[in-house]
């Protein structure tokens, strides 16, 4: 047993926290794994195929660890830039609750069990899908895209759009262009998403050093940018519909859906440079919430709908 001095500090030099239980859940990121199961739960689901509930069931849990372990992988490196933004100074490693070290280990252990769980129980597609995710979120993205480039988000969104690819693959050992659709709409939702938030944060990332767009190309061109993922969001969102892959119920809800966030970009993109409220910015960042919800909640009833009807007609 490791001997700690009246300092806190065992024998091999590491401080040992008082951390809860809560502060170790919150180092799992939980309101981005929660978005992450979701939407691993739709690619599940509207798989053309069923697959055992106890694995569905091991399935989900294995991707909310591995979406748990790249949050706490990303706030073990984070800590020195949480601790200077407003935003994240609270979060249980720059403030001292969770030591380092601590944080790394939690993240490394979930990582092996979440991928293994997946592969043994599962399929090894899936599980392969999800190690890509967590070394894209871990390394790609937060060792170098997020410090190194205004691109960050852009590239990194890919490891937070995989997940309904993942649950896809886990039903039917594949990967298809319906889950690909799914996988392009959360890519391209989550540059206008995080722009959003960074026109309004953007002294607290400038603070921190990190190069989101408006700090690097400005504001006025940010929001030009939002605008155009806006167009191209709103129409990939209807692609499902189009292609045959749902009823009109889900192409209405999502040509809805996209009209919103063209307009909520579009407000964006006419806010002057005077602004210092935000509140276009605000707004469509809270959308942006609410219309990935709506429209992955819209896409799981239209495929369990369509499967009940199905079902009932033969």
């Amino acid at each position: 047993m490791a001997l700690v001095d009246e300092t806190g500090i065992d024998e091999v030099g590491f401080r040992m926290s008082e951390a809860t239980a809560g502060d170790f859940f919150a180092l799992l990121k939980p309101r981005v794994m929660s978005l992450v199961v979701f939407t691993a739960f739709v690619g599940l689901v509207a798989a053309p195929v069923t697959i055992n509930p106890l694995l569905a069931v091991i399935a989900i849990l294995a991707i909310a660890i591995g979406a748990g372990a790249s949050g706490a992988l990303n706030m073990w490196y984070d800590a020195d830039i949480d601790a200077v933004m407003t935003r994240t100074a609270s979060r249980p490693v720059p403030s001292g609750r969770i030591q380092p070290h601590e944080a790394l280990s939690f993240g490394l252990v979930l990582s092996v069990l979440s991928v293994m769980t997946l592969g043994v129980l599962v399929n090894w597609l899936a599980a392969t899908l999800l190690a890509f995710t967590i070394f894209f979120y871990a390394v790609v993205y937060t060792m170098w895209l997020k410090r190194s480039t205004p691109q960050n988000i852009v590239i990194g969104g890919a490891a937070g759009a995989i997940p309904p690819v993942i649950g896809w693959a886990a039903v039917t050992g594949s990967v298809s262009l319906e889950s690909i659709i799914l996988f392009l709409i959360i890519f391209l939702w989550t540059p206008p998403h995080f722009w959003a938030l960074a026109l309004f944060k953007s002294e607290d990332y400038g603070r921190a050093g990190i190069p989101m767009m408006p700090n690097v190309a400005g504001h006025a061109s940010t929001r030009r940018q939002i605008f155009a993922y806006a167009l191209v969001l709103a129409p990939v969102g209807v692609l499902p519909w189009l292609l045959g892959y749902t009823t009109p119920i889900y192409g209405v809800a999502a040509l809805l859906l996209g009209a919103g966030f063209v307009w909520y970009a579009w407000k964006v993109l006419g806010m002057p440079d005077s602004d210092r409220a935000m509140k276009p910015a605000k707004a469509l960042f809270a959308y942006s919430l609410l219309y990935l919800f709506a429209i992955f909640a819209v896409y799981l009833a239209d495929s369990v709908i369509g499967r009940i009807i199905t079902a009932g007609g033969a």
